[in-house]
Order: structure tokens, then C-alpha cells, then sequence
């Protein structure tokens, strides 16, 4: 599907999107968050899967390895991580559909998956598409099927809010000060869906990474 929609890159710069794996190995945990959001994730034999905003496609990796009878597809805005999520899945003989959207509406029926999660999207928008893409995430999700994202919260310190400061220069203050605010789970509570939680939170060098889940 043709996008449409103004967007930001996976690291704020659409020269730098070739360089984010290297980023993210760089500034944060990476084993640490990816183990923690795929034991969240907890892929059961026989579920449908989607992760919004796949980005290069580590976290579809994970998930497949985790649980091979497991559906998963994976839907983003951006062509290029596309390409690149696609390299490294074929590298790994991993079939896995990857969908392009127009920002606005996901290709999916109502009530299609078991369970939806997202890591490191929701900080990139700002806080109308917020709400729409949680509104959406709703509409695909089954009835008790559950959400599950991962991305900046709340600063725990001082120190923690000061370090974020490189991301919010990176991917924009307008998008990024409602998540170091805390205020996810009030978007989450406003597209609808219900037992929201922040499941834990870890600090790393540029700021505090949370875990939040619900359920439709």
C-alpha cells in the first residue's frame, strides 16, 4: 500500500535509518529490552501476531525463534526498513509478511489478531496519531486479545530525563514529551481498551524504557 502520511524515520533522519541497529546496540540494552518485550510477547502455537512498526525486523526474529508455530505479520510505514527487515529475514530463512500502510488506516479486518505488540513507534508520534493508531490497533485486535508496547515512559530520575534529551532531539520534542510525561497509558485508556498497566520499566543510558500492557 502507497503511504501517504508524513512520518518519522526510525532515527529522526530518513540518511540514518542504515545506521539504527548500530544505534540501538549502542545506547541501549539491547538484549536485555528485546528479551523482556518477547517474554511479554509470550507467542503461543497457533496465535496470529502483529507487530506495528516492525522497523529492521529484529523483534519478528526473536518472536519466530521463540515460538515457530506461531503467525506473525508485520505492518510499518517506512519502505526502507522494509527492505532491510525483509534482507535480514531472508538471510534467516524466516518467512514472515511485512505490509506497508498509509499511516491512517491498517490493512486488516476487525477483530484479526490474537495479540499486537510495538517497540520503540508510539515515542515517534504525536499525540493525535497516537490516539488514531491506538484507535486501530483496537479495531484489528480479537475481543480479550491483548496489546503490548514497548517504548519510552516516564523519567524514574533526574538523570533519566536529562539523557532523553538525545532522542527528543533525534525524533522531536512535540512527539516525544508526552511519553516522558507518562502519559502512554492515558492514551492506551482512551482508544478503549482496558486493564493498563506499566508491566516494568528499565533504565538505560539515554532514558527509561517501559513495558505497557492491556486488553480489548
Amino acid at each position: 500500500m502507497e503511504t501517504n502520511k508524513k512520518y518519522i524515520p526510525a532515527l529522526g533522519y530518513d540518511f540514518l535509518t542504515a545506521y539504527y541497529d548500530l544505534a540501538i546496540k549502542i545506547t541501549m540494552p539491547e538484549k536485555k529490552f528485546r528479551a523482556l518485550l518477547i517474554d511479554e510477547l509470550n507467542p503461543q502455537d497457533n496465535e496470529t501476531i502483529l507487530e506495528f512498526g516492525f522497523g529492521t525486523g529484529q523483534n519478528l526474529i526473536l518472536a519466530k525463534n521463540k515460538n515457530p508455530n506461531t503467525k506473525f505479520i508485520g505492518v510499518d510505514i517506512d519502505p526502507k526498513v522494509r527492505e532491510i527487515a525483509l534482507h535480514k529475514l531472508n538471510k534467516k530463512n524466516i518467512s514472515i509478511p511485512l505490509d506497508l500502510y498509509n499511516g491512517v488506516k491498517l490493512p486488516y479486518l476487525d477483530n484479526q489478531f490474537d495479540k499486537i505488540y510495538s517497540c520503540l513507534v508510539f515515542h515517534q508520534l504525536d499525540a493525535g496519531a497516537k490516539l488514531d493508531c491506538l484507535k486501530e490497533l483496537n479495531r484489528v485486535l480479537k475481543p480479550n486479545g491483548k496489546l503490548i508496547i514497548a517504548d519510552w515512559g516516564k523519567a524514574s530520575n533526574k538523570l533519566m530525563r536529562f539523557t532523553f534529551g538525545f532522542v527528543q532531539l533525534l525524533d522531536g520534542f512535540k512527539t516525544t514529551n508526552d511519553n516522558v510525561k507518562g502519559l502512554m497509558p492515558t492514551f492506551i485508556k482512551n482508544a478503549n481498551f482496558f486493564n493498563v498497566e506499566i508491566t516494568k520499566s528499565i533504565n538505560t543510558i539515554i532514558g527509561t524504557f517501559s513495558y505497557y500492557t492491556a486488553t480489548k
